[in-house]
């Protein structure tokens, strides 16, 4: 497994992660516990040694979780948690106040069964907290010993430098894929300049490009890509394109679709750590096989101006969450 690092503070880690979530929430209902653990401890053999959670998924259920799989390897593999949304009537609310920061990191240092947090992030910017306050908080973790290194999570660039000023952030984590290329504007710039890491969630576009969801696809109650507009069969039929783009050069590659995807996010930039997700063995060895993809000048040329050509249709999210991103 090749390394890659994270801004200028001496995070590195494996160039593929592991995110986590949903084997505990958001994609249907919580995988079993035994195959998880499993699952995570293969990764572990694999190389793999940043895994990516949150103390609101499940709520805690997804801690407890990575707590346990990973226990056995210490500060060997690396842990990213957040905090900032908190459960209040069974509704998730920002909460970035620094009393509220530092339940949540004794909370998620317990579950975690660690003594520090390796990468703790902001899960969303919390407009009614300054950020002076929320960076200044973690600034007084790290110092305490609790947490390692800063990150952010779907921030825009004017809340990245506020908050990098006061404690400097390791890494940037956004939804980031050929699907979804909005954090090239201003978020890849400003991280570039600052010399922070980016950790793409979703960099298979929630499942899409790997070619397997169709217009036929039903997803369950529990499954929240029922609910975003990119996964309405019309959307799924009009996007089909950048699928038969990304197969095209999997072919030529010998490769499979989600690796092509995986890789081409590599190839952005040295700095970029994607964090896919998975609960099924297979398609976690399939993923890191991205790693291996080599997309020559010729090929990422080739990449960008066909996608440039196709037109994604549908909202990433439903307007209700989108108020919640890159504040």
């Amino acid at each position: 497994m090749k390394i890659r690092k994270l801004g200028s503070q001496g995070l590195e880690v494996s160039a593929v992660g592991l995110g986590c979530m949903g084997m505990s929430f958001g994609y249907g209902p919580a995988a079993d516990k035994d195959d998880m653990i499993k699952l995570i401890r293969h990764a572990v053999e694999k190389g793999v040694s940043l895994f990516d959670t949150a103390e609101v998924y499940g709520p805690f259920a997804n801690e407890e979780l990575i707590g346990e799989a990973l226990a056995p390897f210490g500060h060997e593999v690396k842990i990213a948690t957040k905090f900032g949304i908190t459960i209040q009537d069974g509704k998730q609310t920002m909460d970035s106040h620094p009393d509220t920061i530092r339940k949540s990191i004794e909370g998620s240092l317990k579950r975690l069964k660690r003594d520090a947090i390796d990468l703790y992030y902001q899960h969303r910017v919390d407009v009614n907290v300054p950020m002076e306050d929320v960076a200044g908080t973690v600034r007084e973790l790290i110092q305490e010993g609790k947490v390692k290194y800063f990150g952010m999570c779907e921030a825009g660039a004017d809340s990245i430098r506020k908050a990098h000023a006061v404690q400097p952030l390791s890494a940037l984590q956004s939804e980031f894929s050929l699907w979804w290329r909005e954090p090239e504007e201003t978020i890849i710039p400003t991280l570039e300049e600052l010399g922070i890491g980016f950790v793409p969630f979703s960099p298979l576009g929630k499942g899409f490009l790997t070619g397997k969801i169709t217009e036929d696809t039903v997803f369950s109650d529990k499954d929240v890509r029922g609910n975003f507009p990119r996964f309405q069969k019309e959307a799924i039929e009009a996007n089909q394109a950048l699928i038969d783009l990304i197969g095209k050069i999997a072919k030529d590659k010998d490769a499979t679709p989600a690796q092509i995807a995986i890789g081409w996010v590599l190839a952005q930039k040295p700095w970029i750590v994607p964090i896919p997700g998975t609960t099924k063995v297979h398609r976690l060895e399939e993923n890191l096989g991205g790693v291996d993809v080599e997309l020559s000048a010729a090929d990422l040329k080739e990449i960008e101006e066909t996608a440039a050509q196709i037109k994604i249709v549908g909202d990433r999210y439903p307007a209700a969450m989108q108020k919640s991103i890159n504040r």
